[in-house]
C-alpha cells in the first residue's frame, strides 16, 4: 500500500471504468459540442466568430497542459522545503486554526462529481512529511489543488464575460442598423440627390451637440463634457451619420452606399478573438495579485479600482475624438458644399493608435473577470465568512463595481470603440466582405508565386544566354594572371637571348 491513500492495485475494476467512462464521456460532449458549434459558424459565413472559438480551443488546451504540470510535478513541490518562520510570513490570513477545514465548504459543494473534487488519488496530502525537523513543505498538495481550480475557474469566468460583454454590447450597435437604413433610403431618393447643397457648420445637429454650447470650446471642460457623456447617449444619430460620412469619403469615395453598419460588425467580431483570449502580460497580472494578497493590505479591494479608473478613461477618450473630429470641421469652416464630413486621423489617439484602445479594452475585461472569479472561488472554497473573503465593507463595494464595469463596458464603452476607432487613418480588412478577403488572399499569394517563378525563369535564361560570363573579380584575377605569364615569357626570352650571346 503506498502513502496517500488506496492506489490502483487495490482499487475495484468496476469503480476505475465507471470513473473513466463518466470523465472521457464529458470530454466527447464538451469537444463534439465545441465542434459543431464551429460547423455552424462556417455554414453561417462567420468566420471571425469561428477564430474566435478556435481562440477558445486554446485556451482550454492551455488550461489541460497546466492541470498536466500540476499533477504530474505536485509530488517534486511537496518536496521543496522551507523553514518554519519563512511559511509564516506575507500569509493571507493570520488565523491558523482553520487550516484543517478550508477544504470543507468546496468539496461539499462538488460532492456529486465522481470521484469527488478531492481528487484523493492525486491530490490528496501525503501522510507523513518528507522534510526535516523545522521545515515544512514549499506548497501543500491540498493548497496546489486549490490553485489549479482558481486558474480553471479564472479561465471559464473570463471567457464567458468576454462573450456576454460581446453579446450585449453587439445588441447595443444591432440598434443602430435602423439608422443605416434610413440614410440608404435617403440615399435613393430622387429628391434628396438633386445636386449639392449648401450647409451651414454651426446650424448643423453634430456641430450643436458637439461643439457649440457651454464650455464645449474648453479644452478643460471639453474632457468634463466628454466623462459624463459616455453615461447617457454616447452615441446619437448625428454622430452615426457624421462619422460614417466620414469614414466612407474617406476610405471609399467611390462607393457612397457603403454599408457601415455591417462593416462595424465585422470588424467587431474579428476583434472579439483577441479580447476571449488570455495573454502573456495578464498572466503575469494574476501572479503579481496572487503575491500581493497579504492580510490587512485589503488588495483585491484596491485592485478593483483599477478597471473602473481604466473603464471612465478610455470611455472619455472615445467621447474626446468625437469632439476633437466637430472642432476641427467648425473652427475651419462656417458653410460647406454639401453634406459636412470629418477627416478621420490617428492623431486624435493615444500614441497615434488606436488598437490601443482594445488593448485596454482586453485587461478590463479580464481584470474584471479576475476579481468577481476569486470572489466566487473564494466563497465556495472557503465559505464567505472565509478571513480570505475580507470584511463586508470592503466585498461590496468589490462586487458593485464589477457589476458596472460589465454594464458600461457592454452598453457604452463597446459600441464607442466600435465606431469611433473607425475614425483612424486606416481601415480594418474587415471593410471587405468574407469571399472578397480570400479572393485578395489567394490572389496576393499567386502573384507572390509567379513573381518568384519568373525570377527564376529569368536567372536561367540569363545563365544560359551568357554561359561564361564572370564576375568582375574573377575576370580581373584573370587579367593579372595572364598579364605575370606574360613578363615571365618576356624574361624568360631576355635570358635566352643572353645566354646566347656568351655562347657565340
Amino acid at each position: 500500500m503506498a502513502e496517500g491513500g488506496t492506489t490502483l492495485e487495490y482499487t475495484p475494476t468496476w469503480v476505475v471504468a465507471v470513473v473513466c467512462s463518466v470523465i472521457v464521456l464529458i470530454s466527447l460532449i464538451v469537444e463534439r459540442t465545441l465542434h459543431y458549434l464551429g460547423k455552424l459558424l462556417k455554414r453561417k459565413h462567420q468566420k471571425p466568430l469561428f477564430e474566435a472559438l478556435q481562440k477558445i480551443k486554446e485556451e482550454l488546451m492551455l488550461l489541460g497542459f497546466i492541470s498536466l504540470l500540476l499533477t504530474v510535478f505536485q509530488g517534486r513541490i511537496n518536496t521543496i522545503c522551507i523553514s518554519k518562520a519563512l511559511s509564516k510570513k506575507m500569509l493571507p490570513c493570520k488565523d491558523e486554526t482553520k487550516e484543517t477545514t478550508t477544504t470543507a465548504h468546496f468539496q461539499t459543494f462538488f460532492s456529486f462529481v465522481p470521484g469527488g473534487i478531492s481528487r484523493r488519488l492525486l491530490a490528496e496530502d501525503s501522510s507523513t512529511n518528507s522534510c526535516p525537523e523545522g521545515k515544512v513543505p514549499m506548497l501543500s498538495t491540498t493548497a496546489l489543488h486549490h490553485l489549479h481550480i482558481f486558474i480553471f475557474v479564472l479561465a471559464c469566468v473570463h471567457v464567458v464575460f468576454c462573450a456576454l460583454t460581446i453579446l450585449f454590447g453587439s445588441a447595443q450597435i444591432r440598434q443602430w442598423k435602423h439608422w443605416e437604413d434610413s440614410i440608404s433610403k435617403t440615399e435613393q431618393d430622387p429628391e434628396q440627390a438633386q445636386g449639392p447643397k449648401l450647409t451651414h457648420v454651426h446650424d448643423h445637429a453634430f456641430i450643436k451637440s458637439r461643439y457649440l454650447g457651454f464650455g464645449k470650446n474648453s479644452y478643460i471642460l471639453g474632457w468634463v463634457h466628454s466623462f459624463f457623456k459616455q453615461f447617457y447617449a454616447s452615441v446619437t444619430r448625428s454622430d452615426y451619420t457624421t462619422l460614417r460620412l466620414g469614414f466612407i469619403m474617406t476610405h471609399c469615395r467611390g462607393n457612397l452606399k457603403f454599408n457601415f453598419h455591417k462593416y462595424m460588425m465585422r470588424a467587431l467580431e474579428a476583434d472579439f478573438k483577441k479580447v476571449v483570449g488570455i495573454s502573456w502580460y495578464l498572466w503575469l497580472f494574476v501572479v503579481i495579485f496572487l503575491f500581493l494578497n497579504i492580510s490587512g493590505w485589503h488588495a483585491y479591494f484596491w485592485i478593483a479600482f483599477i478597471p473602473f479608473i481604466l473603464l471612465l478613461a478610455v470611455g472619455t477618450k472615445l467621447e474626446h475624438v468625437i469632439i476633437q473630429l466637430a472642432h476641427e470641421v467648425a473652427e475651419k469652416h462656417v458653410a460647406v458644399q454639401g453634406d459636412l464630413v470629418v477627416r478621420p486621423s490617428d492623431d486624435h489617439f493615444w500614441f497615434n493608435k488606436p488598437k490601443i484602445v482594445l488593448i485596454l479594452i482586453h485587461i478590463i475585461l479580464f481584470q474584471n473577470s479576475f476579481e468577481l472569479a476569486f470572489f466566487f472561488w473564494i466563497w465556495v472554497q472557503y465559505g464567505f465568512d472565509s478571513c480570505i473573503m475580507g470584511q463586508v465593507g470592503y466585498i461590496i463595494p468589490r462586487l458593485v463595481i464589477g457589476a458596472f464595469i460589465q454594464f458600461l463596458c457592454s452598453y457604452s464603452t463597446l459600441p464607442l470603440y466600435a465606431i469611433v476607432t473607425q475614425m483612424g487613418s486606416s481601415y480594418n480588412r474587415a471593410i471587405f466582405e468574407e469571399y472578397i478577403q480570400e479572393g485578395l488572399v489567394g490572389w496576393a499569394k499567386q502573384a507572390k508565386k509567379k513573381a518568384v517563378l519568373r525570377k527564376a525563369a529569368n536567372e536561367s535564361s540569363h545563365n544560359q544566354a551568357n554561359p561564361r560570363e564572370e564576375s568582375p573579380l574573377i575576370q580581373m584575377a584573370k587579367a593579372g594572371s595572364k598579364e605575370t605569364v606574360m613578363e615571365e615569357n618576356k624574361s624568360g626570352e631576355i635570358v635566352h637571348g643572353t645566354v646566347s650571346s656568351g655562347t657565340k
